[in-house]
């Protein structure tokens, strides 16, 4: 299994930008597809993008689509989340996880890493 640890969390006022990185460890990270989650306080956790094992394809949750951009980099084993245009509701803890398929959005493994707080301001 791999060990996922997120950062580059922050506190952001509302319409800028934070970049999220998952660093990842274990040599198998690059035959996984992998996926950005988050959980907002006294919410259930919630999917907000995955991208393929090649980088080659990705998927996102309707409610940042067109303001988060999911990137990864085989060779550090690191999977990045641009997060622009940033709204008071983009609040939350986010996590990284692999994926089943970036089609089902669904985490594969049961283990979470500590996250990355974000925290956006009106």
């Amino acid at each position: 299994q791999v060990q996922l640890v997120e950062s580059g969390g922050g506190l952001v006022q509302a319409g800028g930008s934070l970049r999220l990185s998952c660093a990842a460890s274990g040599r198998t990270f690059r035959l996984y597809d992998m996926g950005w989650f988050r959980r907002a306080p006294g919410k259930e956790r919630e999917f907000v993008a995955a991208i393929s094992w090649s980088g080659g394809n990705t998927n996102y949750a309707d409610s940042v689509k067109g303001r988060c951009t999911i990137s990864r980099d085989n060779a550090k084993n690191t999977v990045y989340l641009q997060m622009n245009s940033l709204k008071p509701e983009d609040t939350a803890v986010y996590y990284c996880n692999a994926v089943n398929s970036i089609a089902s959005s669904n985490p594969k493994f049961d283990s979470w890493g500590q996250g990355a707080q974000v925290t956006v301001s009106s």
